[in-house]
């Protein structure tokens, strides 16, 4: 079974895993080597985020990469896919940029090396499985759970568990969910249709570890399902953090399934 961890509220949640995080780069600092960190952009991470900058301060991340998961995704006049602007609210290149790395950028003495924030390539998803295996894997993926459908990344309800990455016709129901993470968006339609995301058999096949954080009395339903599950339910794409290896959930008391 999955190990369930619970705390008193998002900010506890988020800094006892950012604790793990930093002891987890200071270690591969002393290795010489890269951390690989599996970021999701939005709400549920931005706690962790936060408390990552506060306790890195005089640290040297030059070593660390902030793998994103997923990005929304236009047409090309190629006929293919492309990343949105970098400049769009709703870029998971530019939450990577401002939300993660500058804030952390700030504090450090050394700062997050040019070229490490990693996203999935829409002309070719498929060579980003290749990258992380050839980096020697994903140390920890951040994960977290769509209100609706449990999306993860932008996996939806019904992707096959051993997808890699892949161009994503996005649910109605996670693009709902997107409106709540960037609600800079005023309307369904201004939401893209299309992302490139990591696929349920990236998580579980190049995580060396996997930490699924689930906050927010309107998460208790994704708490319920992925608490109660013991492997990877299609219907709940969330629950892939039980086919992860070293993996835990990490659950706050507002959406902990049956409280108050």
């Amino acid at each position: 079974m999955t190990d369930v961890v619970r705390y008193p509220d998002p900010e506890a949640l988020g800094d006892a895993l950012a604790v793990e995080i930093v002891d987890g780069i200071d270690a591969a600092r002393r290795d010489r080597r890269r951390f690989i960190l599996g970021c999701p952009g939005g709400r549920s991470g931005r706690s962790t985020y936060l408390a990552m900058a506060r306790r890195l301060t005089g640290a040297d991340v030059s070593h660390l990469v902030i793998a994103m998961m997923d990005d929304y995704v236009a047409a090309s006049p190629n006929g293919g896919w492309q990343h949105v602007p970098d400049s769009a609210h709703y870029s998971c290149r530019r939450f990577a940029t401002d939300e993660i790395a500058a804030p952390i950028d700030a504090v450090v003495s050394e700062g997050i090396a040019a070229g490490h924030i990693w996203l999935p390539d829409p002309a070719d998803p498929d060579a980003y499985d290749d990258k992380l295996a050839d980096a020697g894997g994903v140390d920890l993926f951040i994960l977290a759970s769509g209100v609706s459908d449990g999306h993860v990344a932008f996996n939806k309800p019904g992707t096959p568990a051993d997808r890699r990455t892949w161009i994503v016709p996005l649910a109605d129901s996670t693009r709902q969910d997107n409106m709540a993470t960037f609600p800079d968006f005023a309307s369904l339609e201004e939401v893209p249709t299309h992302g490139v995301s990591v696929g349920l058999g990236t998580i579980s096949g190049v995580s060396k570890g996997a930490r699924l954080i689930i906050h927010g009395q309107g998460k208790r339903e994704a708490a319920r399902r992925a608490v109660e599950a013991d492997d990877l339910e299609l219907d709940w794409p969330a629950t892939v953090v039980h086919r992860c290896r070293d993996a835990r959930i990490l659950v706050d008391e507002a959406a902990w399934p049956g409280g108050s």
